[in-house]
């Protein structure tokens, strides 16, 4: 028995390190990048919460993502508008994109593009804090801008049994405040089980209707359910003979048509990441500009088989 648990542990270990090749010798499953269709900012990784299983561990002291600045968004908003004719949304994410100072007029310079813009928010304080400026952008470019609500269950327990004490009510008075002033909203919340996941449909879509929101928890683009991302899990590798075998297809992954940029503590200009979910990890780094990043991305992360290619997700409207 010892030695059946060294092998696996000696497996474990060995799994998403080579980035051509899998702990089983076969090649890595890479993805092509097919056409920019989501830009996304990491405003900054400085949060108003410490949830917990946050997976770029956000907080209040966490700045390791510095605050982008509307002059670095519009640079890349400037580079996209010229190069990339299929892009149609733009995202803005965190940390809580509305504790930077800019995100108003990041938001607006947006806007301007003709972009649909998407921002991931807790709707607690700082959005608070932007409600007239928003309910303006929102009067100003009607059906253009969108606000997606994390909430991590529909009980004031599960809620804050992850987002912390005295999180629950902040959150649905912003929530109610979103759908009252006719914004388009939708929540995103953690799918911890894949069969349960009627039970919590169900859940939220009286949630919504005992708290007058505007939000069909039936509709999977309104109650957004992400895979848990639990990092002590054992996650499969996903080789190029994988798609055959799942019936995947690598045009259908995030990275295909997204990027994220983000400014690491200390730098003195941003730089362009392969998506949302993998901001610290050098060999996910692409490059200073889209240019330079519109390359291929190996999978050599857990997050990208069960997040993206298992769990068949995407952080995309």
């Amino acid at each position: 028995m010892n030695m059946e648990l060294s092998v696996r542990h000696s497996d474990a270990i060995d799994k998403f390190t080579d980035p051509h090749r899998t702990a089983d010798g076969e090649p890595r499953a890479s993805v092509v990048p097919i056409a920019l269709k989501t830009l996304w900012f990491n405003t900054g990784t400085l949060c108003n919460l410490a949830c917990q299983g946050c997976y770029i561990e956000s907080s209040p002291r966490n700045d390791s993502l510095a605050y982008l600045s509307r002059s670095e968004v519009r640079r890349f908003l400037d580079e996209a508008q010229r190069y990339h004719p299929k892009l149609g949304e733009i995202g803005f994410t965190g940390g809580e994109p509305f504790m930077n100072p800019g995100i108003m007029g990041m938001l607006e310079d947006a806007l301007e593009t003709g972009y649909r813009v998407l921002v991931l928010t807790n709707a607690m304080a700082p959005m608070r804090q932007c409600r007239q400026a928003l309910a303006d952008l929102n009067t100003a470019w009607p059906d253009q801008l969108a606000i997606r609500v994390s909430m991590d269950h529909y009980t004031p327990e599960g809620h804050e049994m992850i987002r912390g004490r005295r999180s629950w009510k902040p959150t649905i008075e912003g929530l109610q405040w979103l759908s009252n002033s006719g914004f388009d909203v939708s929540v995103a919340a953690r799918l911890f089980d894949r069969h349960r996941e009627r039970q919590l449909r169900h859940g939220f879509a009286n949630l919504f209707t005992l708290n007058g929101i505007a939000v069909d928890a039936s509709d999977p683009h309104r109650l957004v359910l992400f895979p848990e991302m639990d990092g002590s899990t054992d996650v499969p590798e996903i080789s190029e003979h994988c798609w055959g075998r799942l019936g995947k297809n690598p045009a259908d992954i995030m990275c295909a048509t997204s990027r994220m940029v983000v400014k690491r503590k200390g730098d003195d200009r941003p730089l362009v990441v392969s998506c949302t979910l993998l901001p610290f990890d050098e060999q996910f780094e692409m490059g200073r500009s889209l240019a330079e990043a519109w390359r291929p991305v190996r999978l050599n992360h857990p997050h990208c088989a069960k997040f993206c290619v298992l769990g068949g997700a995407s952080c995309s409207q």
